[in-house]
């Protein structure tokens, strides 16, 4: 039944056509304005160029947003009852959590590929073929902890909003994960506890090899262990508040 209704969704999805082109159009356009038309987009990182670096930065950006809108979209279900529906049958409150992930990871991939077609055909360059197909692969699978968070704010929240306020949080953890600038100083040491910072920092290992881009000051480097910890911290946040959520919601009262 979960694989069933998570093709039901996939194509429910894929029907909303503003909300898709406004979920794959705008990361695209942001790295030809921050990466791909900037003067310092041919300089070199350990695995490729800055362009890549940015390219590899605004695909999770894209990622991450349409998992967490899609997640958020529970919210509404929610008000129709459709939740309390689907735990009186054998899927069960798991089964549809899962079926969200699922389906918000592959929505998810739109924005992926979008970006790094616009990156291919302009500036964007990485040193091998297996870095971009990494890449590409990591920028979807590491948007999973936003497809918890989604699926959290949505069950949380309760109404149509939850999107909307998901969403929107999302540049603010962007900013602060260091995804649209780089961050130096105390705020860099901050950021490297915030939601999105392992994720995008994970992801962009392939170009980076762990080096840090920052304003200034002394090189710096992050370990894979240290990224891979904070975005499991983070997915299991996430995650057992999501769970909690759902559970709270189908409980009779």
């Amino acid at each position: 039944m979960s694989l069933t209704y998570t093709a039901h969704d996939v194509l429910r999805n894929v029907r909303a056509i503003p909300n898709l082109v406004f979920v794959a159009l705008l990361p695209a356009v942001l790295f030809i304005l921050f990466g791909a038309v900037q003067g310092w987009s041919d300089a070199r990182l350990p695995g490729g160029n800055v362009s890549a670096y940015v390219m590899v930065s605004m695909a999770v950006y894209g990622a991450v947003t349409a998992t967490t809108a899609i997640s958020a979209g529970a919210a509404v279900e929610r008000l129709q009852g459709w939740g309390r529906q689907l735990a009186l049958t054998p899927m069960g409150t798991g089964g549809y959590a899962a079926t969200k992930v699922a389906v918000a990871l592959l929505i998810a991939v739109l924005p992926v590929v979008i970006v790094f077609l616009v990156g291919a055909f302009t500036n964007a360059s990485m040193d091998d073929l297996w870095r971009w197909a990494l890449a590409a692969v990591l920028c979807v699978v590491v948007s999973v902890v936003f497809a918890l968070y989604g699926l959290a704010a949505g069950l949380i929240f309760r109404s149509d909003t939850a999107v909307g306020a998901a969403s929107g949080a999302l540049v603010v953890f962007a900013f602060f994960g260091n995804v649209f600038m780089p961050l130096s100083g105390g705020m860099l040491t901050v950021a490297r506890f915030t939601p999105m910072y392992g994720i995008v920092g994970i992801a962009r290992y392939p170009v980076t090899e762990g080096e840090v881009a920052t304003m200034g000051g002394a090189p710096q480097t992050d370990s894979l262990l240290w990224l891979v910890v904070n975005a499991v911290a983070w997915a299991a946040v996430f995650g057992i508040i999501a769970l909690l959520a759902a559970r709270t919601s189908t409980a009779r009262r």
